[in-house]
């Protein structure tokens, strides 16, 4: 009860949706298989003459021959392809064309290589052949088997006087394109080499690449494997089997089991048919179906008769899709269906309309009813429903070999090359005509023979599924061209997928799963290029889209997120004044400065008191004055260097500490040569004189020679170290010359080592020369400093580097303002009583 439910709901569907989906959705019911199973039958036609009429009862006569039902739409391709052209005033005027077609014409191969050697003892074998003075040329249809089409033309050989050419409806096939074996054959249908490129683009659409492959072990099999595998190859879509079916039934059974584990076991949700559907790979087919086995089935047209016969669940995530090569819709059909007599309620003629899948299950009470029912009105329903009613591959085939012979007749007889004295050489130029011939049909579609090898067939896309009690639908999803641009030959139409699915997508069939982003694929060898594993991309790769083989790595100024996605812009770090550490040395720097100049202050207020005096008073501000320089100096490290910066830092600190330490070193010289000259001298001349103060412009000159070269040589530049700290790009100056460097460290070294050891000496001084022992600690704390500068220096980076240099140089400044000037302006300041000459020269008698 509920499947009569069922059917009455789906029959009652159509009606209103055909007027949405129309073109591209047929409703259709599956056939009863026949008496003698689901062996396939080639139909031969037979042009024997042209005659000025045609009978009342022609076309009714060809229709109501018994045959078999999926054979009956080829007699009606003809019949109809026959009566457009009879009625064409343009095409053989006042002539009709007439093919015979018997109840003998339509055989399985078998039953042909059967009768091979009757072709030898009997040349009036074939059907109606008519040898008489008013017969033209015997022009043959055959098909749409190719093996049919094969014998007949090869068994034509002690017949070639005759000429007998053979035109072929059904699919291309390379062995019928011999010339030297068939010269007076001609396929109709087109190549189908853009077959494999349909396929592939259509897998790549919706993400397939693992797909299974079952196909005939022939030659046609072999080559379409060829080009497949080249086109899967091209675009890395893998095999997830191959299956090569025999074509002999007794090595097929011994292998049945062996491919019918390949497809179960394999994880693939997709396998391409392809092959003939009379052959054990249509046996292994529906073998495969009747065990349940679901997957997507990808095939050709000719295969969309053996699909129909199964029935499915109402899944919508299994189902077949069809390529059938592209034709226009020929619209005067229906109305020539309209225009038949009614058949005999036995041929079942209406319900067993092939391409419209319509079948009444036909039994006595359903006959009877049949016999009730007004023709008409039945035809009027089957038109109201969008039923499958286009011409199939090989009727459209049909239809323009009608064409073919009509237009290459209509030329010879224009050139009245027919003298009518033997069929021989109407032949001959028959054939010579036929191979010229070019045409357009009637739907707007160019046929020509000439060139019909190079043409590439054009495909429609359908989409079936077969529900239960043999109600089918059958949806147009999209087109494929050749000729279009490379990513423009596949167009499928979204929304009928959607509408017929319920998604955009397919049902996914890869080998792994998709490597998202910040992963790469993982190639094993041995394995297809399908399947793969995922790993992280490395350290400061990235990687934004999907199945990426490699990682790409971020330019020196960006950095990988955590994600390894995408790359993100470094932050541009600097020793700068808004972070504390440089607000700190800004503000030391200050400090610093300001006390310097306070003593400078107090020394120029007490200039005259014999501390200031005793203790050489223009160095004293000399050395005041260069330290408040070197106090001033890690300005120029602070904020965003460019390269008056850079080449300022260097210079400015070379120079001002060299002016600093030699004022040092001229002053540790005067406390000397004032103890240790008593009497007049040479010595004593040095030392009334000033020569000591020369020492400070002798020391910088040599300094300011070393930063000359050093700015000659490699002078400092601007430098950033993307790699000491990670997402942040630091810039700092770069030394240029590292030995330039070095040798104005080394300088500073060396006149603070000859300080400190002058000083040392003169340690032991009367106490009021006690300035050495100032001196001496001040030298060793400087030295200090910049010893232990060196290895902290070399073991740290980017800006760190450069805080350490702004900390030694403030330390060692500070290091010589203290040691040398804080016990003076104490005793100026809070001991002033001691700032006296009596004072000092008690302290000496005493």
């Amino acid at each position: 009860m509920f499947t009569l439910i069922f059917l009455f709901l789906l029959l009652n569907i159509p009606i209103p949706v055909s007027s949405i989906i129309h073109p591209r959705c047929f409703w259709r019911m599956k056939q009863n298989k026949d008496k003698d199973g689901d062996l396939l039958t080639g139909c031969i036609f037979l042009l024997i003459r042209l005659q000025w009429t045609v009978e009342k009862d022609y076309f009714n006569h060809i229709l109501n021959i018994q045959t078999r039902t999926e054979n009956k739409h080829f007699p009606l391709a003809l019949a109809f392809s026959l009566d457009e052209v009879n009625r064409n005033p343009d095409l053989l005027p006042n002539m009709s064309l007439v093919f015979e077609f018997s109840e003998g014409a339509c055989k399985t191969v078998s039953e042909l290589y059967s009768l091979m050697p009757l072709f030898g003892k009997n040349q009036n074998y074939y059907l109606n052949y008519n040898c008489n003075e008013g017969t033209t040329c015997i022009v043959m249809l055959t098909g749409p088997i190719w093996e049919t089409s094969a014998i007949l033309g090869t068994s034509l050989d002690p017949y070639r006087s005759q000429q007998v050419l053979q035109l072929t409806y059904g699919p291309f096939h390379t062995i019928l394109s011999d010339d030297e074996k068939f010269p007076y054959l001609y396929q109709m249908a087109p190549k189908d080499t853009a077959l494999p490129l349909a396929m592939v683009s259509l897998m790549l659409h919706f993400n397939w690449n693992w797909i299974g492959l079952a196909i005939s072990d022939n030659d046609q099999g072999s080559q379409f494997l060829s080009h497949l595998r080249r086109e899967m190859q091209k675009n890395t879509v893998c095999f997830a089997f191959v299956s090569l079916i025999p074509v002999k039934m007794d090595l097929y059974m011994s292998r049945a089991e062996v491919y019918y584990n390949q497809i179960i076991t394999s994880s693939t949700n997709v396998v391409i048919i392809y092959g003939d559907t009379d052959s054990t790979l249509a046996v292994s087919f529906r073998m495969w179906e009747s065990l349940g086995i679901q997957r997507i089935w990808v095939t050709t047209s000719q295969w969309d008769v053996t699909t129909s016969k199964r029935d499915l669940t109402l899944d919508t995530s299994h189902g077949t899709l069809v390529f059938a090569q592209h034709h226009s819709e020929i619209s005067g059909f229906k109305t020539f269906v309209q225009t038949l007599n009614p058949l005999k309620c036995s041929d079942e003629y209406l319900a067993r309309l092939g391409w419209m899948r319509f079948n009444c299950e036909v039994s006595a009470s359903k006959c009877e009813t049949l016999r009730n029912c007004s023709f008409n009105a039945s035809l009027e329903w089957l038109m109201r429903q969008t039923f499958d009613m286009a011409f199939s591959d090989a009727s459209y085939d049909i239809y323009n070999a009608v064409y073919t012979v009509a237009h290459a007749l209509h030329e010879m007889l224009l050139q009245q090359v027919d003298d009518g004295k033997g069929h021989y050489g109407n032949c001959l130029k028959l054939h010579s005509f036929l191979r010229k011939t070019h045409f357009t049909n009637p739907v707007g579609e160019k046929v020509n023979m000439n060139q019909r090898v190079n043409q590439q067939a054009e495909y429609d896309i359908f989409q079936v599924w077969n529900f239960p009690n043999g109600f089918g639908l059958k949806v147009k999803i999209g087109e494929f061209s050749p000729y279009f641009p490379h990513f423009q030959q596949l167009h499928l139409y979204e929304d009928v997928i959607e509408w017929s699915t319920g998604n955009r997508q397919m049902l996914p069939s890869v080998c792994s799963a998709d490597c998202g982003p910040g992963f790469r694929k993982f190639l094993q060898e041995g394995i297809a290029a399908c399947c793969f594993d995922c790993i992280p991309c490395p350290e400061n790769e990235v990687s934004n889209e999907t199945n990426v083989d490699k990682c790409v790595r971020c330019p020196e100024d960006q950095y990988a997120n955590r994600e390894q996605d995408q790359c993100i812009h470094k932050a541009v770090i600097f020793l700068n004044y808004e972070e504390p550490l440089g607000m700190a040395f800004a503000l030391m720097v200050l400090c610093f400065s300001a006390f310097t100049i306070l003593i400078f202050g107090i020394f120029v207020k007490h200039h005259d008191t014999p501390i200031v005096r005793a203790n050489n008073r223009n160095l004293s501000y000399i050395l005041l004055i260069s330290l408040m320089f070197c106090f001033l100096c890690p300005l120029l490290f602070i904020g965003q260097p460019n390269s008056a910066t850079c080449v300022l830092q260097q210079i400015t600190f070379g120079v001002v500490f060299t002016v600093a330490v030699s004022t040092v070193l001229a002053k540790t010289v005067t406390v000397l040569l004032a103890f240790i000259v008593t009497a007049p001298g040479r010595m004593r001349y040095f030392l009334v004189s000033g020569a000591p103060n020369y020492i400070i412009s002798i020391c910088t000159f040599i300094q300011i020679i070393v930063c000359a070269i050093w700015l000659q040589v490699s002078p400092p530049s601007i430098d950033t170290d993307t790699h000491s700290e990670h997402g942040q790009i630091i810039i700092v100056c770069n030394k240029g010359s590292v030995t330039a460097f070095y040798c104005v460290l080394g300088y500073h070294g060396s006149l603070a080592l000859g300080s400190f050891i002058l000083a040392f000496l003169a340690r032991n001084l009367p106490d009021k020369f006690n300035e050495s022992k100032l001196l001496t600690f001040s030298m060793l704390l400087f030295c200090s400093v910049w010893v232990t500068f060196l290895p902290v220096y070399h073991s740290t980076k980017g800006k760190a580097m450069v805080v350490v240099e702004v900390f030694s140089i403030l330390v060692s400044s500070a290091g010589l303002l203290g040691c040398i000037f804080i016990p003076k302006c104490y005793m100026i300041l809070f001991k002033p009583e001691r700032n006296s000459l009596e004072k000092i020269r008690e302290k000496t008698s005493s």
